[in-house]
């Protein structure tokens, strides 16, 4: 047998060697991945809801009461050039009228159409990104022959804000859960490692390098976050699903599904995984070959 298949061959054995140990690692770091996982997905789908509702959030601009309908309409041109807007829809006031029918009665109503029509043109607009509302409204007062604005400032604030909380909460989230990860699979190593002590030991006797016994262990640890990474990626596509089809029955928005993101998902688990439990592995080797072997082992 090669070298490399020898090293491979540990790797595996000393996986199983301590099973309890291997489990609880593979535990903690799926749960670190679903965690995480699931802190990737609320992002992006509260960033969808975020976007939906910005949409729906349609800001109100009124124009000069003495205005003409040929004047109003070519206002739309200047409106549309205003940085940050996606949108702008013409309002005429014949039509705007029709919402306060129910509210005057019909007698009042009557009143109120052609020039009688107390209420200006106005054109409805939407924004791209909500956090440049202020600046987007005083661009748009500044248009010759606009009157006034509706302010949703509050609510422009509001959707803000929870998406950069979320954003910001996912990133910590992924942080501290990297950490642990780390933490957990450097101790079930060096648990192997303490319990293969003795053999460690006449390896280094016949003249194995530090690398050639180091080999073993780091495949252990990458079989370990792989492993963890392939269950991690079911139960995030399970519960993710789930989730959005009991929420999708109350909350009608266009959410984002994991098949959607699956193969980026996949390639940053496999990734992770692998690269958690080779540096947990790699960390944990360093500190028994530098201290707690030399005291065992009298190197």
């Amino acid at each position: 047998m090669s070298s490399f298949g020898y090293l491979i061959k540990e790797g595996f054995k000393n996986l199983f060697h301590n099973r309890l140990m291997t489990l609880a690692s593979i535990g903690v770091l799926v749960s670190c991945l679903v965690l995480t996982g699931s802190a990737v997905m609320l992002t992006i789908n509260v960033a969808n809801i975020v976007d939906s509702v910005g949409d729906t959030n349609v800001t109100k601009v009124f124009l000069d009461d003495d205005m003409t309908k040929l004047e109003a309409v070519y206002k739309g041109k200047e409106l549309k050039e205003v940085e940050n807007i996606v949108d702008v829809q013409f309002i005429d006031k014949d039509d705007a009228i029709l919402d306060y029918k129910e509210q005057v009665g019909e007698e009042v109503f009557a009143n109120m159409q052609g020039d009688d029509n107390p209420l200006p043109y106005s054109y409805s607009i939407v924004m791209d990104d909500l956090s440049k509302y202020d600046e987007t409204i005083t661009r748009i007062k500044a248009v010759p022959g606009v009157a006034s604005v509706s302010s949703h400032r509050e609510v422009a604030q509001k959707l803000t804000s929870l998406s950069s909380f979320i954003t910001t909460m996912s990133l910590w989230i992924i942080l501290a859960l990297a950490v642990i990860s780390l933490f957990i699979i450097s101790n079930t190593i060096r648990m192997t490692m303490f319990s293969h002590r003795f053999e460690i030991s006449i390896m280094k006797s016949v003249g194995a390098t530090n690398a050639f016994v180091r080999v073993p262990f780091i495949i252990e640890g990458v079989i370990i976050g792989v492993v963890s990474a392939v269950i991690s990626i079911i139960l995030l596509f399970l519960l993710s699903d789930g989730v959005i089809n009991s929420v999708k029955n109350i909350l009608d928005f266009p959410y984002t599904r994991f098949t959607a993101i699956m193969w980026p998902i996949i390639i940053t688990f496999v990734g992770a995984g692998a690269l958690v439990g080779a540096l947990g592995s790699a960390v944990s080797i360093r500190r028994f070959l530098r201290h707690e072997g030399n005291e065992v082992l009298g190197w």
